[in-house]
């Protein structure tokens, strides 16, 4: 986290992932992606959330950024930037049968 005159801002990396079959067999892929907060300093209590091993949900755009380093080779990287983030939504049960609606005879 760096903290400037009226803001603050956490750079950090997010694991991304999603179960693959293939088959019989299922993988884990995951990624890594850049994500960016900015917060005005008397709002940085929500950085209290970024540690290690958290899930979050988080909400944002995505920034593209060029630069070019010392030796003169350009790069380029895109890092999400954080307008909300929050602790996931629990998953809703679902029953595993569906229930079945109760007819009513005739009289």
């Amino acid at each position: 986290m760096r903290e400037f005159t009226n803001s603050s801002v956490a750079r950090f990396p997010l694991a991304v992932s999603r179960q693959e079959r293939n088959a019989e067999e299922t993988n884990r892929i995951s990624a890594f992606m850049n994500i960016e907060a900015w917060r005005k300093n008397e709002n940085t209590g929500s950085f209290n959330q970024l540690t290690k091993g958290t899930m979050l949900t988080i909400e944002g755009y995505f920034k593209p950024e060029e630069w070019t380093d010392k030796v003169g080779v350009k790069h380029n990287r895109v890092v999400m930037v954080a307008v909300k983030f929050y602790p996931p939504i629990e998953k809703e049960d679902v029953p595993e049968k569906p229930v079945k609606p109760v007819k009513k005879g005739k009289k």
